[in-house]
């Protein structure tokens, strides 16, 4: 199977995010999370004014994107680099502001389905989760070198695992771990048995908490979601869609921020001279539909925020 024939997944609330964008100003959309290109192609087939300039940490993401949306030539254009890195592309491309900013974060099916890629807990491979291949810092180091303390505060804050000081002992006490079925199988052991019959597959939080820490997903959103929100034009917009409670937290407390810019005491006159350059979209279906959920089990836990550059003439505190 060709590399673009493995992206060839439905991408999460395609139609949600078609109508975010619809009455954006022409110009250029970032998909910060590229994958395999299924949100840019909606985006370029529901209009001809815009362009997408696509950024990905993964080689392979890259290049079945490039494959899938050549045939809108030069409105589709990529870049190998990290989301927080959106500024610096940007000059590179000579664009100088955006009319949206796309983020489609966590992992992707087709990394999910390549057992050699180490994301999964059901297929076999390498204990790897490198989303950049080249990358030198792999879950090998987190598993395998990680002290017990660490370890469970990397599962707990990460993961959300009520039982991470158990998972961490017993990843510790069966090292070396080098397959991904073989932590599964120590991470599932090391849990309770009445909870592991509910919540799904019993290494999913763990393995996601991994995850999350070799690539530092959520040490660079925050930068990430600053740096678009001040990149976008007036009635531009930004959309994020999280997939579990830490990415949305940090989502959600972003857009409060630059929602709410001035710094002086609420119960006091504004002094500082802030305005307010951005407003929560609402309106919007937030979460997937029961039958998106049915077809595509990834969407289940989605979740969709959305905010708008305002036109500074209708700035507010």
């Amino acid at each position: 199977m060709s590399n673009a024939e493995r992206f060839e997944h439905d991408p999460v609330m395609r139609d949600e995010i078609v109508e975010v964008f619809a009455d954006v100003p022409p110009g250029v959309v970032l998909d910060a999370t590229l994958g395999g290109g299924g949100h840019a192609e909606a985006l370029l087939e529901s209009r001809a004014d815009l362009q997408v300039l696509g950024l990905d940490r993964d080689r392979v993401a890259l290049e079945a994107a490039g494959a899938r949306l050549e045939r809108f030539g030069d409105r589709f254009s990529s870049a190998h680099a990290r989301f927080d890195s959106l500024r610096e592309v940007m000059e590179e491309r000579d664009v100088a502001e955006l009319s949206g900013a796309l983020f489609d974060l966590g992992v992707s099916s087709h990394q999910l389905d390549s057992a050699d890629r180490g994301f999964s807990y059901r297929n076999d491979g390498p204990v790897d989760m490198r989303m950049d291949a080249s990358a030198e810092w792999s879950a090998d180091d987190v598993v395998n070198g990680y002290d017990e303390s660490r370890l469970a505060d990397v599962i707990e804050r990460h993961g959300d695992e009520r039982f991470a000081r158990r998972i961490a002992r017993a990843i510790v006490a069966a090292r070396p771990i080098e397959r991904t079925t073989d932590l599964a199988a120590v991470v599932t052991a090391a849990i309770p048995a009445p909870a592991r019959r509910t919540g799904g597959h019993p290494a999913k939080r763990t393995f996601q908490a991994i995850r999350i820490e070799v690539n530092g997903e959520l040490d660079i959103l925050p930068d990430a979601i600053d740096r678009a929100v001040d990149a976008v034009a007036p009635g531009g917009r930004v959309a994020v869609l999280t997939y579990h409670s830490g990415e949305d937290r940090i989502v959600k407390d972003r857009f409060r921020a630059a929602t709410e810019r001035c710094v002086c005491p609420p119960e006091l006159p504004c002094v500082c001279g802030a305005v307010q350059t951005v407003r929560l979209v609402r309106g919007h279906r937030k979460r997937p539909t029961d039958a998106e959920i049915t077809e595509n089990r990834r969407a289940s836990s989605a979740r969709l925020r959305v905010v708008e550059r305002m036109a500074p003439e209708t700035g507010v505190r």
